[in-house]
């Protein structure tokens, strides 16, 4: 029997994330957002279909990773209903109705563990893209 790491939860990296959703994430990954991950919440009992929660490495970062994923969309004529903690910068939420943004700092991040709290929703994990003139991976 054939075993590779196998977890509780799928990863199905294979996805391609679109629409609104994957927006936000190829913005997040635009300003160099660190693990970044996305919770299908449809079959939970959530209030919004989709959870992206990413990192920034600072406050700054944070902000810009924040400001990147708004502007994208504002150009998609999406706006976030509700935003909050833009001004201390350690966790940004972005209510969109049918997904929420989090952008965090790490140490902030692994103290709410948003992933453990929602552990029964499908998990999409979005690899870093490789650096410019690297080939694809190993």
């Amino acid at each position: 029997m054939k075993t590779d790491k196998t977890t509780r939860r799928a990863p199905s990296t294979s996805k391609r994330l679109t629409g609104d959703v994957g927006r936000a994430v190829r913005a997040a990954l635009d300003k160099k957002a660190v693990d970044v991950v996305v919770l299908d919440l449809r079959e939970t009992p959530a209030f919004t279909d989709f959870f992206v929660l990413c990192s920034g490495t600072s406050q700054r970062q944070v902000k810009a990773i924040a400001d990147g994923i708004e502007e994208a969309l504002r150009a998609a004529k999406v706006r976030p209903a509700h935003v909050e903690g833009y001004d201390r910068a350690e966790w940004i939420l972005m209510d969109f109705f049918t997904f929420i943004v989090h952008v965090f700092t790490p140490q902030t991040r692994e103290f709410y563990s948003l992933e453990r709290l929602w552990g029964d929703a499908k998990r999409t994990e979005v690899p870093a893209p490789a650096p410019a003139g690297e080939a694809g991976g190993t």
